[in-house]
């Protein structure tokens, strides 16, 4: 959610040697010098309808133990409550699933029919009890063998669709897509599971339905994850027909600067038309941008949001003018890699480093829509 993490071995030898982190590592960043490209004005009212967070969990984005649901929320009752008894955000992602064992509906010691057991019912509802979205990432960085195993054959593409829509039906909850093959990515193989979900759960656009919300996930500009940033930007985003709901431009390999964040997302706004083939521009209303919530430190996402980059690059998320591809200015909103526990080397968004006041400032600053509202289609 997001968006390529770091690939780390999670076994107890590994330990002794790496720190364990699900973070993600991305194309290496944009030059710092590249300048903002909206004028910057008054930020009176918000457009802003997607503000969440990818949740790791506390086992680095394994999700391999059910959870003591009073812990659960010791650790996490800031995402539920910025302080006014408001949410923080208005989305949560949990991250990941792994795509061969839900094709597979596997289950062993961390997995129960192809779902990983800390994603039960206790936890979603946790967050839809509060009206916070739900949805559930399939893939990351350590699960792209997965994927093109899962993908390779045009049986077990639909039967991962077929899978991935009864697990998003039964527990109501939509499915992001991430998968980070860069190369040589299957194409062929996604669009088939993108068609067995749909033809489970078709495209909502009143967003009622919150089991046919399907998503993907794409690098934070346009030179990463290229062939998959084509195909679902020139099929499967398109506001006349649209296939999948929107993207995720994911985090890059550090928190970028001001400049830096902007400027990978207007490569999507702009598109490629060097590429071949080209990339065609994508929709402001069509994806949202990505932060960093923590890191080896406490940083301002998560504790002050006046120095924050989702303050200081809002008036372009709210602005940014459509350049070929949709009608209305403004992104969807913003996402945030990650809440709880990402990695060892990571700073837990959990006491005394919760983050109400960064992302939940955020919240009350942009008047963040409690339950998500229905998105903008062009």
């Amino acid at each position: 959610m997001k968006k390529a993490w770091s690939l780390f071995c999670l076994s107890l030898v590994a330990l002794l040697v790496f720190s364990i982190s699900c973070n993600p590592e991305k194309e290496n960043p944009l030059p710092e010098d590249v300048q903002q490209r909206v004028p910057i004005q008054q930020i009176t009212t918000s457009s802003i309808s997607v503000y969440g967070a990818w949740h790791s969990g506390n086992d680095y984005c394994t999700w391999g133990t059910v959870r003591n649901m009073i812990d659960f929320d010791t650790k996490n009752h800031w995402l539920i409550d910025r302080g006014n008894g408001q949410p923080s955000v208005n989305l949560i992602v949990l991250s990941f699933v792994n795509p061969l064992k839900l094709l597979n509906r596997t289950t062993d010691a961390q997995t129960l029919n192809g779902l990983p057991r800390g994603m039960n019912a206790d936890v979603i509802n946790y967050f839809k009890s509060r009206n916070i979205r739900v949805m559930l990432s399939i893939g990351g960085i350590t699960y792209t063998n997965d994927w093109n195993q899962a993908l390779a054959t045009n049986a077990n593409a639909t039967r991962l669709g077929l899978n991935a829509a009864h697990i998003a039906d039964s527990l109501r909850v939509g499915i992001e897509i991430d998968y980070e093959e860069n190369r040589y990515p299957n194409l062929t193989g996604l669009e088939t599971f993108i068609n067995a979900y749909r033809s489970q759960l078709p495209y909502d656009a009143t967003g009622v339905n919150h089991a046919a919300r399907l998503t993907i996930d794409l690098a934070a500009g346009t030179r990463w994850l290229i062939g998959i940033c084509q195909r679902a930007t020139s099929q499967w985003l398109t506001s006349s027909n649209p296939v999948l709901d929107y993207a995720n431009a994911m985090v890059p390999a550090r928190q970028p600067s001001q400049s830096a964040a902007i400027a990978s997302w207007q490569e999507h706004v702009d598109g490629k038309p060097q590429y071949v083939p080209v990339i065609p521009p994508l929709a402001p209303a069509k994806f949202t941008g990505a932060l960093y919530l923590n890191g080896n430190r406490v940083i301002a996402e998560c504790n002050n949001f006046n120095n924050s980059l989702q303050k200081s690059t809002g008036n372009y998320v709210l602005s940014v003018a459509p350049n070929g591809a949709g009608s209305t200015p403004g992104m969807l909103g913003y996402m945030f890699w990650a809440a709880e526990c990402p990695g060892t080397r990571s700073v837990c968004t959990t006491p005394p480093y919760t983050c109400e006041n960064g992302l939940g400032g955020g919240a009350t600053f942009y008047n963040i829509p409690i339950p998500m509202a229905a998105l903008r289609q062009n």
